[in-house]
Order: C-alpha cells, then sequence, then structure tokens
C-alpha cells in the first residue's frame, strides 16, 4: 500500500533561496512522523510548503498517490492536508465555540473533537484570546481536527508552553494517529517527548535529511540523535 503522505524530491525555499534541499518523506496512514532539527534547519518552511503557503522549488507532494498542486492551500486543504502553525493564529476575539465552528465540516464533529479536550468544552464560551497558553494550542489542534484532516501537519506544538502541558496534548497527537488513520507530520523541539509518541524520525538539519530512521531505535540512543544536531549537545536536559 502507498503512504498516505509522499515528498519527492521535495525542494523549498523562499524566493531563490533554497532553505530545504530535495527531500524524500513518506507517512503511512495512522502513523507520526516527528520532523526535529536545530533552529533554522528548515522544518517550518517544509511544512509550509506541503500545505501550499510557499510555492515548491521543485518535487512532488502526493496524497493518496496523487499530485497535489503546488502553492495552492485550497487544493491542498481539499486534498486533506491541515497545519497547525506556530502561531496558532486563532481568532482571539471569536469564543472557543465560534472559532471552532468557523473550521468545522460538520457540526456534529465539533462535539466529537470537544471529547478529546474537557477544558475547552469548560470554556467554550471564552474569547480564544482569554485563553492560556496552552488552552489556545488545544484550540488550534481541535480547529485542525473539525476539518477531518487526512494529512496532519504541526509546526513547534510546544511553542511557549511548559513541559508538563506539552507532555499532556503529545498523547492526543498520537490518538489522533491511532484513532482516524490520518498520516501526521510533527515538527517539535522537546525531542524525548516527540520520540515517546512518534513512529518514525528524520532530522533536518541546514536543509537536508541528517538522520532518518525509526523512533523506537532512537529512544535509547541519544548520542546517534545529538551526533545529528550539532556533534554532541545534550538534547535531552531540558525534557528531564
Amino acid at each position: 500500500m502507498a503512504p498516505l503522505l509522499e515528498c519527492r524530491g521535495l525542494r523549498a525555499g523562499h524566493g531563490r533561496v533554497t532553505v530545504v534541499r530535495p527531500i524524500d518523506l513518506a507517512v503511512d496512514a495512522g502513523t507520526v512522523l516527528a520532523v526535529l532539527g536545530p533552529n533554522g534547519a528548515g522544518k517550518t518552511t517544509l511544512l509550509s510548503t506541503i500545505v501550499g503557503l510557499l510555492p515548491r522549488q521543485g518535487g512532488e507532494v502526493l496524497v493518496g498517490g496523487k499530485t497535489v498542486k503546488a502553492g495552492r492551500p485550497d487544493v491542498a486543504g481539499r486534498a486533506g492536508i491541515v497545519l497547525v502553525p506556530d502561531d496558532r493564529a486563532l481568532f482571539g476575539a471569536l469564543t472557543v465555540q465560534e472559532n471552532l465552528r468557523v473550521a468545522a465540516r460538520r457540526t456534529a464533529g465539533i462535539d466529537e473533537v470537544m471529547d478529546l479536550f474537557p477544558a475547552l468544552r469548560l470554556r467554550r464560551r471564552v474569547a480564544a484570546g482569554s485563553l492560556s497558553g496552552g488552552e489556545q494550542q488545544m484550540l488550534a489542534i481541535a480547529r485542525a481536527l473539525v476539518q477531518q484532516p487526512r494529512v496532519l501537519l504541526i509546526d513547534e506544538m510546544s511553542m511557549g508552553l511548559a513541559p508538563v502541558i506539552v507532555e499532556d496534548l503529545l498523547p492526543i497527537v498520537r490518538r489522533v494517529a491511532d484513532e482516524s488513520g490520518a498520516a501526521v507530520v510533527l515538527v517539535e523541539q522537546h525531542v524525548g517527548l516527540a520520540l515517546e509518541i512518534a513512529d518514525d524520525v528524520v532530522v533536518l538539519v541546514h536543509g537536508e535529511v541528517a538522520l532518518r530512521d525509526r523512533a523506537a531505535s532512537l529512544r535509547g540512543d541519544h548520542a546517534r540523535l545529538e551526533a545529528a544536531y550539532i556533534g554532541g549537545s545534550d538534547l535531552f536536559a531540558t525534557t528531564n
């Protein structure tokens, strides 16, 4: 069976500046790919290109074996690609319920998503701009889920959040992949936590794949990850 999401020779950047060199990715339905790497490695550029916010400089993106037209977020959306951006991009003046209604493909889906985030149900009439950082991230993920993604891209979910909050959110990502069958691509700086819920791992450095392996093989092999990043610094200090 073909992967649900494929990138073939994908090259990405800004204008004439290439940030991501030609890379190949394959993510099966119901699996989580963790894309790791230092700041400036091209992770956000990669996701933005897959979802069509940036034009491709080369290569293909395919969903279910069908090529997705480059630089067209509307086409990517119809193919089932949904991005949770690192800035969350919520409508701050709208309530939790209203943010979800704007995005929902069907009203019933809102109740289903609320079951994943009981805290949001309690805060459903509160403006998104008044939520805590953790609640805003819950809402950003919930808003993506009500769109019923086939491919879910999550960019820096832990941005500005305490590790204890991230520990609560990441298992939900795993559950989404398991229960919905979506292919999930997770860009994350909390390496240890990401490894716990991922199936596969790619480390990007300077826009190139420095390491590719199963997450299970890397959970007990910090040295390989550290060497791939920056030659030996302790990446796991902030998550222990």
